[in-house]
């Protein structure tokens, strides 16, 4: 199955309204970054016990494992959770400039080093979502 197609699986497994939402997010994400690289992980490690929630990336960065070792990964990342939505925003360095820079704007969300996690896309403002979205972009573009 191509990457697009678990995508577009994943997405349609989740109960509304939060599918509507995921659907959304896919294409405004898209919007900003048109050409980017898709990922899709399920969640499960090399022996296929779950370890996380399964997500959706955009784009791609290096980035170091604590051993040292640099590996290609996503820069933007999505995924269902039990409440709501989380949107992944990875590299920044600073672990608090996201909460500063958006949290105030963003709406009804929980902001943190590189989360921003909210219940529905309703509940957040949509201009401020893409505005930290870009700014991980930049941080991260290689």
């Amino acid at each position: 199955m191509s990457i697009d197609e678990q995508i577009k699986e994943y997405i349609a497994t989740q109960p509304e309204p939060k599918r509507s939402d995921m659907k959304e997010l896919h294409r405004i994400i898209l919007n900003v970054m048109p050409k980017c690289r898709l990922w899709f992980l399920d969640g499960k490690d090399d022996s296929g016990k779950t370890v996380s929630n399964p997500n959706i990336g955009y784009g791609t960065q290096m980035i170091k494992n604590a051993s040292g070792n640099a590996r290609e990964f996503y820069q933007i990342g999505i995924s269902a959770n039990t409440t709501g939505i989380s949107v992944y925003i990875l590299g920044i360095e600073d672990r608090k400039y996201l909460a500063q820079a958006y949290g105030k704007d963003i709406g009804k969300a929980k902001v943190t080093g590189y989360c921003i996690k909210f219940k529905a896309l309703s509940d957040i403002r949509i201009g401020a979502l893409k505005a930290a979205i870009q700014y991980g972009i930049d941080q991260t573009t290689i």
